[in-house]
């Protein structure tokens, strides 16, 4: 609000897919100008979990998901997790999760803010995702390499710590993509599925 000048024109949302048109007044905020319109979300759900890594980069990864296009984000806990989250101190970090979202939906005019869970277990994904479909597959994979392609059939994709997954987290969840011939960091796998996913989908 600070950098607006009187008369300009802004656009606002609730996040949930209705929007409108204010006009910024001095003194007064913002003054309504225009209808509300309602888009519909009808597309397929992106959904990107990754497991935590150390100092602010959940944070980056966040913003940069939201600003891909990423419809639900699920923070995870593994095996080889360095970094783990419980109680207050969970509710902390995935509240400031919340903020950088939100700000970053308003830096790209997103209508629908990303959904945000965890941190939750491996074996919870499959129920967290199920609650989330929209009439579309909701295929799981671990990114891993020797996997197949990524494919818009398989619109979950779940990034292991650096350390990689386990043995068990990996029989326990037998769909694999690969991201590349190199090996990336959580904060890296990230976005390149999430940017490979969204441009799938959208191209669709």
């Amino acid at each position: 609000m600070l950098r607006l000048r009187d008369g300009e024109m802004v656009s606002v949302s609730d996040g949930r897919g209705a929007w409108r048109t204010c006009r910024f007044v001095v003194g007064a905020a913002l003054r309504p100008y225009g209808a509300i319109t309602l888009d519909r979300q009808v597309r397929q759900t992106v959904t990107i979990g990754f497991a935590l890594p150390k100092a602010d980069r959940p944070e980056w990864i966040v913003q940069k998901l939201t600003e891909i296009g990423v419809d639900q984000i699920l923070i995870l806990r593994t095996e080889r997790s360095v970094i783990r989250w419980d109680g207050e101190r969970a509710d902390r970090q995935l509240a400031k999760l919340n903020k950088v979202a939100r700000e970053a939906s308003m830096q790209s005019r997103r209508v629908f803010l990303p959904h945000l869970v965890g941190p939750i277990n491996l074996d919870a994904v499959s129920s967290v995702v199920a609650a989330s479909a929209n009439g579309f597959g909701m295929g799981i994979a671990l990114a891993e390499p020797g996997g197949r392609q990524l494919s818009v059939d398989t619109p979950v994709i779940l990034i292991g710590p650096e350390g990689g997954w386990s043995a068990q987290e990996i029989a326990t969840m037998p769909d694999h993509v690969n991201l590349g011939t190199t090996i990336l960091r959580v904060e890296t796998a990230a976005l390149v599925a999430a940017a490979r996913l969204v441009a799938l989908r959208d191209a669709g």
